[in-house]
């Protein structure tokens, strides 16, 4: 087991009912009843994911272009979604997460309308899809319930985007309380509500402000920054600060708001974010993908920013790939390698991702959530390495088993009925026959609208 990164031999793990480790205990031996597990890393949190991306892959890689090109063929899988596409696309995705050892994930979610902008007929349809999405694969979602209000810095949401605005800061808070009455408290962490403001091109100032302060101080904020260099030149246009100084004048950079990308950063951008005890989730494939640069992780690291991981558009779904992204961006930007040692990879896809969700740390303590994945060790990726080095070796292919909440949910590849988890699902159901059955029925779904100018996702 790695612990802290470091191996750690014989270790018996006791679980209690609430799904939480009761003991650790080093150098054990098995009981008879025991699940005999071998090597075992923490549960990894996928802390920025946008489901329906999903849609996309291997559709928009090979057509050049940048992230402004992308964002229109965003746009039209977007409005080819309604609840029931949204569930079937969603519950593919989480459990293709969950299998290749994603155990949470924090779900930046904005589609909250019709592609008019009008509601359905059942409140909260499109989040209620999520939910009944992840309880039925059994991964753990932190729905990020998404502010979007304006189509860029002083200009109204385009058609495109008319699905995601709730009007006003005051028209989004309260569709976010009522929905967090809807989803009704979860004692045990399968499904829970975070927010998120999309961007500061979304939302202008005044309406974060009011956002913020009509939050309860232990939900988790999350926000895309300075993923693109026109985002910061408009900023400084309109604000005459950055995106980071706009959130430092908020009194926004807190230790619970968590930055996603942080590509395009000042040197004060990153002492801000580093003092304020701040996480960055850097999204490294899809970062590499979109062609949107490489942040400077270990600046920010370095000045006391928490670094997490997440898979962003799900063009890969991989933990470990995102984990040796981190390390390898590093390595191609500075020219040195070991810039981020494996026990600080696994801390970012593990210990960083769960505390950016509000779930903990997951060390592998008494009192974390028992959510653990199961690597071999004898592949033809990582026969003969190192435990300590699997970070860097090992792929999603070598995910063994995976637990969540105590209960085994995935084993190679497969995904695992419990109680409470993947209930209605066969249990020889691989995720790639959700996916084929998904993706069928959102490309017989005609576009409902096309995209025209506007920010993006």
């Amino acid at each position: 087991m790695l612990v802290d990164g470091v191996p750690t031999p014989g270790v018996r793990l006791e679980v209690g009912a609430d799904g939480r480790l009761s003991g650790v205990t080093a150098g054990s031996e098995p009981l008879p009843d025991d699940v005999r597990l071998g090597t075992v890393l923490p549960g990894m949190a996928n802390a920025h994911s946008h489901a329906f991306h999903r849609a996309l892959r291997g559709r928009t890689h090979a057509d050049g272009g940048d992230f402004w090109q992308w964002r229109e063929a965003m746009y039209l899988a977007a409005g080819r979604l309604d609840p029931d596409r949204y569930y079937a696309l969603a519950r593919a995705m989480f459990a293709e997460m969950l299998v290749c050892g994603w155990t949470a994930v924090g779900e930046f979610h904005y589609l909250h309308h019709r592609p008019d902008g009008s509601g359905y007929e059942t409140e909260h349809a499109m989040e209620l899809a999520l939910a009944a999405a992840a309880r039925e694969v059994g991964i753990r979602l932190v729905l990020l319930d998404t502010v979007y209000l304006a189509g860029g810095i002083g200009l109204p949401l385009a058609p495109g985007q008319r699905a995601f605005g709730d009007g006003s800061a005051a028209g989004w808070l309260a569709r976010w309380h009522s929905l967090g009455e809807t989803l009704g408290a979860d004692p045990d962490a399968r499904v829970s509500l975070g927010a998120a403001i999309h961007s500061v091109r979304a939302v202008p100032p005044a309406a974060m402000r009011e956002v913020l302060a009509g939050l309860p101080a232990a939900v988790p904020v999350h926000i895309h920054l300075s993923e693109q260099p026109q985002e910061n030149a408009d900023c400084l246009a309109e604000y005459g600060r950055t995106p980071t100084g706009v959130l430092a004048g908020l009194g926004a950079l807190t230790p619970r708001l968590s930055v996603v990308h942080a590509t395009h950063l000042t040197g004060d951008d990153v002492t801000l974010i580093g003092a304020a005890g701040a996480t960055v989730v850097m999204c490294p494939t899809t970062e590499a993908d979109l062609g949107d640069g490489i942040g400077p992780a270990r600046r920010l690291a370095d000045a006391g920013a928490r670094i997490a991981l997440g898979s962003d558009q799900n063009a890969v779904v991989d933990p470990l790939l995102e984990m040796r992204g981190l390390e390898a961006g590093e390595r191609l930007a500075s020219g040195e390698r070991g810039r981020f040692d494996p026990g600080a990879l696994l801390a970012a896809a593990s210990t960083n991702g769960y505390a950016s969700l509000g779930l903990g740390e997951n060390r592998l303590r008494p009192g974390d959530l028992c959510d653990l994945v199961e690597l071999s060790t004898q592949s033809v990726r990582t026969v003969g390495s190192a435990p300590a080095q699997l970070p860097l070796t090992a792929t999603a292919s070598d995910v063994l088993r995976v637990i969540v909440h105590g209960a085994v949910v995935a084993d190679s590849g497969r995904l695992v009925p419990t109680d409470g988890a993947a209930g209605r699902l066969p249990g020889t159901m691989l995720p790639e026959d959700l996916l084929r059955e998904a993706l069928a029925a959102l490309d017989a779904a005609l576009p409902t609208h096309h995209a025209t100018s506007g920010d993006p996702a």
